[in-house]
C-alpha cells in the first residue's frame, strides 16, 4: 500500500487555499498548513497547523520537507504591497520546492491578459496585461516556467472569479452581497449584456485534487484553464441569488465604480479594484478545452446548489 501524500498549503485559511486543501484530504491526502498564528480552520480536523510566514524562506523550506505538492495560495491582503511583496513569496516557494522535490500548485488569474487577448482566454494566449498588478501576475508566472526549466515541477490552473461558501478577497464576498446579513439588494460589477466567467471554489479546489491523482501523467510545467460557469450576460449571477434567497425582486444594482475612482488617489486598494475595470467592460470566456480533454470532463456543482452553500457559508441566508 503506497504512503499518502503530503500537502504543504499557504494561504489554507483563504477561499482557493482552504478548498483546495479539504479537497487534496479527500483525496487521501495528507494536510500541512502553514499559517502566521498557526490557528485551525473549523473544518481542519486532522490537518498538521505549522506555524510561519510566506514570507520568510526557512519556515516555508522547513515547512515544505517530506511534502509533495506545495499549494502557493497566498495574496498580500486587500491588494496592498503587491509590488514589494508577491515575487518575494513564490521565491521563497520555489526554493521550498527545490529543496523537497514537491510540485507547486498556484491559481492562476486571468489578470494576466489585456484587450489583445479577449474574449475568449487560452493557454497560450498572449499576455500582455496593461495593469500594474496584471504585470505582477505575468512576473509570477514566468518565475515558474524558469523553475520547471530547472527541474521543478509546477501546476497552474487558471481561473474566473471565485464565489464560495467563505468570505475572502473577492468580488462575490466584497462586492456583490454583504457577508452576515441576509441579501437585501445586488450589486453588479459588469455592464449589462457582457459575459464573465466564475468559478465556485469547491470545484477549483477539487480541480487541483483530480489533476495531482494524475500528477504522474503531467508535464513538468502544465497550465490548464477552467471555465466554471459562464454567465453569458450579466445575468444567470443574479438571477441565482434571487432563486436561492427566495427574493424574485431582489433589486440589482451597478457597482457604484465612481466611489473606487474618487477614493483611488488616497488609497491602494481602491486604486488596485478600480484598475480592474476593464475586465468588466469586455466578455471574458476562459476555453477550458484542455482541462475536459485531460480530466474527462471539468468538476462542476449545479449553479444553484453552488449558490445555497456560498450564501449560507455566508451568513447571507435567514
Amino acid at each position: 500500500m503506497s504512503k499518502p501524500q503530503t500537502a504543504l498549503v499557504l494561504g489554507a485559511t483563504g477561499g482557493i487555499g482552504g478548498e483546495t486543501a479539504l479537497a487534496l484530504s479527500r483525496h487521501a491526502w495528507n494536510i500541512r498548513a502553514l499559517s502566521r498564528s498557526a490557528k485551525p480552520s473549523p473544518d481542519s480536523t486532522g490537518w498538521d497547523w505549522v506555524k510561519g510566514d510566506a514570507l520568510d524562506r526557512a519556515s516555508v523550506i522547513a515547512a515544505a520537507q517530506g511534502a509533495d505538492a506545495i499549494v502557493h495560495a497566498v495574496n498580500p491582503p486587500g491588494y496592498r504591497n503587491w509590488a514589494t511583496l508577491v515575487l518575494p513569496m513564490i521565491e521563497n516557494t520555489i526554493a521550498a520546492a527545490k529543496s523537497s522535490g514537491a510540485r507547486i500548485l498556484l491559481p492562476g488569474t486571468i489578470y494576466n491578459y489585456g484587450p489583445d487577448a479577449f474574449p475568449v482566454l487560452r493557454e497560450d494566449s498572449p499576455q500582455n496585461a496593461t495593469t500594474h498588478k496584471g504585470k505582477i501576475r505575468i512576473a509570477l508566472e514566468n518565475k515558474l516556467e524558469a523553475a520547471a526549466r530547472d527541474g521543478i515541477r509546477c501546476l497552474i490552473v487558471r481561473f474566473g472569479d471565485f464565489f464560495g461558501p467563505k468570505p475572502g478577497n473577492s468580488w462575490f464576498s466584497q462586492g456583490m452581497v454583504k457577508p452576515h446579513s441576509p441579501v437585501k439588494s445586488i450589486s453588479y460589477p459588469g455592464g449589462k449584456g457582457i459575459g464573465h466567467d466564475w468559478a465556485y471554489l469547491p470545484d477549483a479546489g477539487e480541480t487541483f485534487a483530480q489533476l495531482m491523482d494524475r500528477e504522474a501523467d503531467l508535464p513538468d510545467f502544465a497550465r490548464f484553464h477552467f471555465r466554471g460557469v459562464w454567465d453569458a450576460d450579466g445575468t444567470q449571477m443574479i438571477a441565482a441569488i434571487r432563486r436561492v434567497a427566495g427574493k424574485p425582486s431582489l433589486p440589482a444594482r451597478a457597482l457604484p465604480w465612481f466611489i473606487f475612482k474618487v477614493a483611488s488617489p488616497f488609497n491602494e486598494t481602491m486604486r488596485e479594484l478600480y484598475a480592474m475595470r476593464p475586465l468588466w467592460e469586455t466578455p471574458i470566456d476562459l476555453d477550458n478545452t484542455r482541462l475536459a480533454q485531460f480530466l474527462g470532463q471539468e468538476p462542476h456543482t449545479p449553479l444553484d446548489s453552488a449558490m445555497e452553500t456560498t450564501l449560507r457559508g455566508l451568513g447571507c441566508l435567514q
